[in-house]
């Protein structure tokens, strides 16, 4: 987009106009959302609880009612004292509801505080009747529960449905509270919503022919991201294939006749001079470390054995050498017909693979893991898998998991970061058949 064409003091003015609107609506409506609030919190929810606490409390009323009437009953020959136990777990039921009940009650009204102390004169009395009972007087704790106590039970269940009854009419008044705010609430957002739309919908109209237009740059921009980073992993495969070679080659061949013209000199040097014949001796070997770490060098940078071998014949080469080292035992699975792998694409699966395993050794913590590399009938799947710590949180962020992605993507394939059931992490690579497979030689 050209510069004096971005559409900030459009989209500020627009968005000036729209908060207005949302500023003035908003405070309106939290006001009244507050007030509603309050209303269910201090009201509605309170009295919902404590009539539930109440229903607690008269089930708990009716359950003393047949505790009673089971008392009075004298067909079963059982003492009054074996009705404690019962009594004294309804008791403390009772005792809690009491208690949570008047935390939720709206206020201290005569019919709680009688409530509560007609509740205590009822466990009182019935104390009395359990120590008549246990001095041998039955049938005068009988008449007291009779004459007195029942009464005092139903006096109770009566307590607690007028409690019942004010808490309804309390909850209905509420209701029809809160119906009035949600009509208002209604009603406002209505009007609301008829002033900001036309400017949701010019802003919207704007804004979507503004993205359109972005996000076709921004598409031209990946292709183009996406044709340079094919570039420069091109050029930079050619630049180490082309330092591998000479390393290999011309390095090589020096450090190797290098070596070959020691050892000649070492057995043309006479027995006696011990000192010459040691230097040389010791200046062989370095020579001979040079070439190795040359070689090493050479194969890191690129693969001689995949230009020669293929794919698979690098693996070999490449999985001894990367155990021996690093100390890392890798386990090397192949599974379904080999075929030959395109040069293009196995280059890519080679890093790939030295990508995975070096996470292995610098982040999992193990000292294992395991290569698959199956041939399916639509694609080449490539695995490296560890029983070390994961990825964590910082899943797909790191550059080596990004050139990953990125060489995936250069092939048509993908690659995916997955956790693995009981700790570790695979790696996996699938790449398309069509890219992936050309035809032997005959």
């Amino acid at each position: 987009m050209e510069r004096g064409r971005t559409p900030t003091f459009r989209l500020l003015a627009g968005l000036a106009v729209t908060l207005s609107a949302v500023a003035v609506y908003s405070a309106y409506t939290v006001y009244q959302l507050r007030t509603l609030e309050r209303l269910q919190a201090a009201t509605i929810d309170r009295n919902r609880v404590d009539s539930l606490l109440l229903l607690r409390i008269q089930n708990n009323l009716n359950s003393v009612a047949l505790t009673l009437r089971d008392m009075l009953d004298r067909t079963e020959r059982y003492p009054l004292t074996a009705f404690r136990a019962p009594l004294a777990r309804i008791r403390t039921d009772l005792a809690d509801a009491l208690e949570r009940e008047a935390q939720y009650s709206t206020g201290a009204s005569e019919g709680r505080v009688y409530l509560a102390t007609s509740m205590n004169q009822f466990w009182n009395a019935m104390d009395g009747v359990f120590a008549l009972a246990e001095s041998g007087q039955t049938e005068k704790a009988a008449d007291t529960i009779r004459i007195s106590i029942q009464a005092r039970q139903e006096a109770l269940t009566t307590a607690v449905a007028r409690l019942l009854v004010q808490n309804n009419e309390s909850e209905e008044r509420a209701a029809e509270n809160t119906r009035a705010i949600y009509r208002r609430a209604e009603r406002n957002v209505y009007v609301f919503l008829a002033a900001v739309l036309i400017v949701v919908v010019l802003n919207s109209i704007y804004l979507l022919d503004y993205n359109r237009r972005m996000f076709d740059r921004v598409e031209d921009l990946s292709h183009l991201r996406s044709e340079l980073a094919q570039q420069l992993i091109s050029t930079q495969e050619n630049t180490f294939r082309s330092l591998s070679r000479e390393l290999h080659d011309e390095f090589g061949q020096i450090l190797t006749a290098i070596g070959a013209m020691l050892a000649r000199a070492q057995r043309r040097t006479p027995a006696e001079a011990g000192a010459d014949k040691s230097d040389l001796r010791e200046i062989q070997e370095v020579a001979q470390s040079t070439l190795e770490k040359v070689r090493s060098l050479s194969q890191a940078l690129h693969p001689v054995v995949l230009d020669d071998a293929g794919f698979e014949g690098a693996i070999d080469v490449y999985l001894p050498a990367f155990e021996k080292q690093t100390g890392i035992s890798v386990q090397y699975e192949k599974n379904g017909t080999s075929r030959e792998i395109d040069r293009g694409v196995a280059i890519h699966l080679y890093r790939v693979l030295q990508e995975a395993l070096n996470n292995v050794v610098r982040h999992s913590k193990c000292t294992s893991a395991q290569v698959r590399l199956n041939y399916l009938p639509d694609a080449v799947v490539l695995e490296v898998e560890d029983r070390g710590i994961g990825l964590g949180k910082g899943r797909g962020k790191g550059m080596g998991l990004v050139s990953m992605r990125e060489r995936a993507e250069l092939v048509n394939g993908r690659v995916e970061f997955l956790d693995v059931a009981g700790g570790g992490t695979l790696i996996r690579m699938t790449v398309p058949a069509a890219s992936v497979f050309r035809d032997s030689a005959p």
